[in-house]
């Protein structure tokens, strides 16, 4: 697997999202399913894995991730993140999202942040993470608060690298300020393109970009034509039956340009972003070991120039139905 670099950093270009490995994400799973995702992508060179303590119940995605990496800990770049999994009798605050449910709730005060972390390692069963993210910024607290605090964990050796997620041009600027940032990990895909501001300050900056929801929650396979029962996508407008209809015929240059190249539409959507910066890396997730492998195999394909311009086309044409989700 080649490899780039989030700040000093270096990760597999293609590392693995496992949000979609707990139940209640796309469905219903089984933890036997989940492992075998999870060994699937490290046997394929999918080492960066990233979580988060707010991913399924009481830690379950950390717990899974922990389980996976048990003996083959030293080959794993561990990222997870924290803020939304609120310790009973705390407060929280409202942070708006585009889809139905319309908020999440956050607190990343910064008396919180080391009482996250040990959470956090316990759940994964290891001593140190490599790449620690806040999830969200806490609308009631600057982020050179929180990041002030994450500076402690890394003085102390319980993370080593720290990142920011879903955050602004100038948070990033604001918390680099504080403690060096090796990553911020924002929305980014063919059908969400990320904030230009964000994107050159993290340049200026030295900051890597982990984009999250590369396949824009599935879409960009090409294959999703309706949701099963569950699946936490009916929170987004995007996948509502008439606008997943539209969005789909609106998609089918892209899905013609990927079988004209003998590859799937997944490997082209990874493969068009990591063309846009040398330090963007991705994070798909899939249950489906055959989908992992070829996910990850996008990391060795090389887009012609022409290729890329003709995607920028059919994409500025784009316009997708539903909204953005954050």
């Amino acid at each position: 697997m080649k490899t780039r670099t989030l700040g000093n950093l270096q990760v597999p270009a293609i590392g693995f999202g496992a949000m979609v490995l707990s139940p209640g994400v796309y469905g219903e799973i089984d933890d036997e399913r989940a492992e075998t995702a999870l060994r699937t992508a490290l046997d394929a060179g999918g080492t960066h894995v990233d979580t988060s303590d707010a991913y399924g119940v009481n830690g379950h995605n950390e717990r899974l991730v922990g389980r996976a990496i048990k003996g083959r800990r030293d080959e794993v770049v561990v990222a997870t993140k924290f803020g939304l999994a609120i310790p009973e009798g705390e407060p929280s605050r409202s942070h708006p999202v585009g889809y139905a449910f319309n908020e999440l709730r956050v607190n990343a005060e910064p008396r919180l942040v080391r009482r996250y972390a040990e959470r956090s390692l316990r759940n994964l069963g290891t001593d140190v993470i490599d790449l620690y993210y806040a999830h969200y910024p806490d609308p009631g607290v600057p982020i050179e608060e929180t990041v002030g605090a994450m500076a402690g964990l890394a003085r102390d050796g319980l993370i080593r690298h720290v990142g920011l997620s879903n955050v602004t041009a100038a948070q990033l600027r604001a918390a680099h300020a504080v403690h060096p940032v090796s990553a911020v990990q924002n929305e980014w895909s063919m059908w969400r393109h990320v904030d230009q501001d964000l994107l050159a300050t993290a340049r200026e900056l030295g900051v890597g970009i982990v984009a999250w929801s590369p396949l824009g929650s599935g879409f960009l396979t090409g294959t999703v034509q309706s949701l099963g029962e569950g699946d936490f996508r009916h929170n987004a407008p995007r996948f509502d039956a008439g606008n997943l209809a539209s969005n789909n015929d609106r998609y089918a240059p892209i899905r013609a340009m990927a079988a004209q190249l003998g590859i799937t539409p997944a490997q082209l959507a990874l493969a068009w972003l990591l063309h846009q910066d040398e330090h963007v890396v991705t994070i798909p997730g899939s249950r489906t070991p055959s989908h992992i492998e070829e996910n990850l195999a996008a990391a060795d394909l090389t887009l012609h120039p022409d290729t890329l311009d003709a995607i920028g086309k059919a994409l500025a044409a784009f316009e997708v139905s539903g909204g953005t989700l954050l």
